[in-house]
């Protein structure tokens, strides 16, 4: 499939009028992006997995895990019943990298800044409440 028929295809999910897609040239790199993320999409799933948990308010515990697909959409049926805002919202950073490397045909995971994440949270020894980590990568869908 082309990068324009994926354009397309797209437009067609999220409403893009045909003035929308008049922005797009032949160099736009999120033609390339969405051409990547066709390929990858269905063979990916991004993974947070809490590695450290210490007086976490929601209740996280080690182990815990939230599976996103590659657009950053959680699959709420592999989440935690209780999102925190807090614990999620430091995802966006590693999920964007995530999601350039592979627009640019490179390893999803060998990206070097911010693998693990923290709540922002700063714990009870710090004026705060608790606070979890997590462990980000991309793992094969099942």
């Amino acid at each position: 499939m082309s990068r324009w028929d994926i354009l397309k295809k797209f437009a067609s999910r999220v409403g893009y009028s045909s003035s929308d897609l008049d922005v797009f040239t032949d160099g736009d790199p999120r033609l390339r992006l969405l051409e990547k993320m066709a390929d990858a999409a269905p063979l990916y799933s991004i993974q947070a997995e809490v590695v450290e948990a210490r007086h976490c308010n929601t209740g996280y515990t080690v182990g815990d895990r939230f599976v996103l697909d590659l657009d950053g959409n959680f699959i709420t049926s592999l989440c935690p019943k209780k999102m925190c805002v807090y614990a999620v919202s430091q995802l966006a950073v590693p999920v964007a990298l995530i999601v350039e490397r592979i627009s640019e045909g490179l390893d999803p995971n060998a990206f070097h800044f911010m693998h693990y994440v923290r709540c922002p949270d700063v714990g009870v020894q710090c004026a705060g409440y608790g606070g979890i980590m997590m462990k980000i990568e991309v793992i094969p869908r099942r």
